[in-house]
């Protein structure tokens, strides 16, 4: 059936490998859907990205602000439960 020109029978092993090579080779598709995943990751990081800016040293001060918070409530929590038994 498969002569020297023609394509491979459709279920075949030599056929698979065909349209693995035609997917790999690209048909001017643009990347598929790295391409399109990668472009939209790329949107955070820009100057351009809705939403709030902060610098991440202000992220780093308001988080030690905050486990700090947290380590004064624990033990006003512990002085103030030693007080009342």
């Amino acid at each position: 059936m498969a002569t020297g020109g023609a394509a491979p029978q459709r279920g075949s092993a030599a056929a698979a490998a065909a349209n693995l090579r035609r997917r790999r080779s690209g048909g001017g598709g643009g990347g598929g859907a790295a391409g399109g995943a990668s472009g939209t990751m790329l949107q955070f990081y820009t100057d351009d990205a809705p939403g709030l800016k902060i610098s991440p040293n202000v992220v780093l001060v308001m988080s030690i602000g905050f486990i700090a918070f947290v380590a004064v409530l624990h033990v006003m929590g512990k002085l103030y439960f030693a007080r009342k038994d």
